[in-house]
């Protein structure tokens, strides 16, 4: 890291310290900086300073009021990919889709040898460990570990009053008809660019195609050392 300012450079030493001199005078919640404890704070009040110039919502930090408006407004991807065509909203997501190119997974499970490029996937990976099912059906008190498994299960068992649609290639059920377009436009749409699987040499023009592919390599082990037989996934 680099840069001019020297306020910028103390600011970003700060995320390689495990000092958190800031603390929550409600819940005693320590952090790194005084914009995290604002922000943190904010989130304790209710208190939404950064109000967006172009509709009347309002957000508790200046991230989140920066992903509105580009999403919402701009629809700015400032984050692109040097491998591909991809581009991104946020630089978070655009980390998750190098991985898809480098084959990282850096989030792995302590108990089994499942490793995921994203740490949300890890988290629920882990509840087939654990048996937690934190997602509950409003209508019947039936609980999921995904809350994806129980949006369907509330639109096949209690939604006779709720429109089903269907996607056409894949078993997703969604209840509006503009939740499908999105479906369709993000997984199903065909790309002018063909993405290559990092595991071997096939080619892909349509993502839902390339999330079911790579499943397939899930349990290889692709990684050989050259002196032995030893092999991992990572």
């Amino acid at each position: 890291f680099t840069s001019l300012r020297i306020s910028n450079l103390n600011r970003h030493v700060k995320i390689h310290s495990d000092e958190k001199p800031h603390v929550c005078h409600l819940c005693l919640k320590a952090f790194r900086t005084t914009t995290l404890l604002n922000n943190h704070v904010n989130a304790h009040t209710g208190t939404r300073p950064y109000k967006c110039s172009d509709c009347d919502k309002a957000f508790v930090t200046s991230g989140e009021l920066s992903r509105h408006q580009r999403y919402k407004h701009t629809l700015e991807k400032p984050f692109k990919c040097s491998m591909c065509k991809y581009s991104s909203v946020e630089a978070s997501k655009m980390k998750r889709h190098i991985r898809s190119h480098t084959g990282e997974r850096p989030y792995a499970c302590d108990l089994c040898s499942y490793a995921s490029k994203d740490a949300y996937k890890l988290k629920r990976h882990r509840r087939t460990h654990s048996g937690e099912k934190p997602y509950e059906c409003c209508v019947c008190q039936a609980k999921f570990t995904q809350s994806g498994t129980m949006k369907i299960h509330m639109l096949q068992k209690h939604g006779e009053n709720v429109p089903k649609y269907k996607c056409p290639h894949c078993s997703t059920f969604v209840a509006r008809k503009r939740d499908l377009g999105a479906h369709l436009r993000n997984l199903h749409s065909y790309m002018a660019v063909a993405t290559k699987c990092s595991y071997c040499e096939a080619l892909f023009y349509e993502r839902y195609a390339f999330i079911q592919h790579k499943k397939t390599h899930r349990n290889e082990k692709r990684f050989k050392c050259d002196q032995c037989s030893y092999s991992c996934k990572q």
